[in-house]
């Protein structure tokens, strides 16, 4: 499982994770400083806010020559553009920092951060052993009426794989990008699987957008979604050359970082400049 609804919304697994982390280590610092009445809430919540910034400016500084392009993208942190181990490195400083500060402060600290990177190692653990996937063999058809599976349409390279709708806006958003990405990285596949639409239906989305897109998948009952455990469109699934899935984007993606996951899979490198 990718996500899961609440309501309306379609929670990641991984950001549910990260909250049960931040909730787990609250209340270990609360019982372990509770003697000494000491709190560390405050300082917890200072790192995951310092963890949050220092994660999205690597990922900006590293990525610069994109986002220069767009200055106002650093700002629309819906494309998930973070740079984990400059998050956790910016939080432990922090605390590192208060802790020599203020000794009183190092116990309740340590015992908040172990328990919360215990809960956190342990539900990503969980989290990827689900989500081990590989290729689906299932056959479907494509727009232009051929069936094709995607270890078919791979032939051996890495894969991307969309799951869109019509309907989805940020899915409309971001395939200008992917359409510029399938006709620039011949050593990737691109596909595109729609997801709960009729051929009717993609038809006439294609017939009304400039888009020439390739590798057009039909599945009007949502089976891949249901397969790879996506709750939420548009999700996007990287595949290495050996068909093994490496990662996973929810929702719509910015350039850095389609390129950021395009690093992943190999082969020509994902061009800065």
């Amino acid at each position: 499982m990718l996500a899961f609804n609440l309501g309306p919304l379609a929670i990641p697994v991984s950001l549910a994770i990260i909250a049960a982390a931040w909730l787990t280590a609250h209340g270990a610092g609360l019982l372990a400083g509770r003697g000494r009445r000491v709190s560390v809430a405050a300082h917890l919540n200072d790192m995951l806010l310092w963890g949050f910034v220092a994660a999205r400016v690597g990922f900006v500084l590293y990525w610069f020559s994109l986002y220069s392009q767009r200055p106002l993208a650093v700002l629309d942190l819906r494309d998930g553009g973070f740079l984990p181990w400059a998050g956790v490195a910016a939080a432990l400083a922090l605390a590192a920092w208060r802790g020599w500060r203020r000794p009183e402060l190092r116990r309740p600290l340590a015992v908040a951060i172990l328990s919360g990177a215990l809960v956190w190692a342990g539900g990503a653990a969980l989290q990827e052993g689900r989500t081990k996937a590989s290729l689906s063999a299932r056959v479907l058809p494509q727009l232009d009426g051929t069936p094709a599976s995607l270890p078919t349409l791979a032939g051996g390279k890495p894969m991307v794989l969309n799951l869109w709708a019509s309907w989805c806006p940020p899915c409309l958003r971001e395939m200008p990008l992917l359409q510029d990405a399938q006709r620039q990285r011949t050593d990737v596949r691109f596909v595109f699987a729609n997801q709960g639409e009729d051929e009717v239906a993609v038809r006439e989305f294609f017939h009304k957008q400039p888009l020439r897109l390739r590798h057009v998948l039909l599945d009007p009952a949502g089976a891949l979604g249901r397969e790879y455990g996506s709750a939420a469109l548009p999700t996007t699934l990287f595949f290495d050359a050996r068909g093994q899935l490496q990662t996973i984007h929810l929702g719509e993606l910015s350039e850095a970082t389609l390129a950021s996951k395009l690093q992943l899979l190999g082969g020509a490198p994902a061009s800065k400049e």
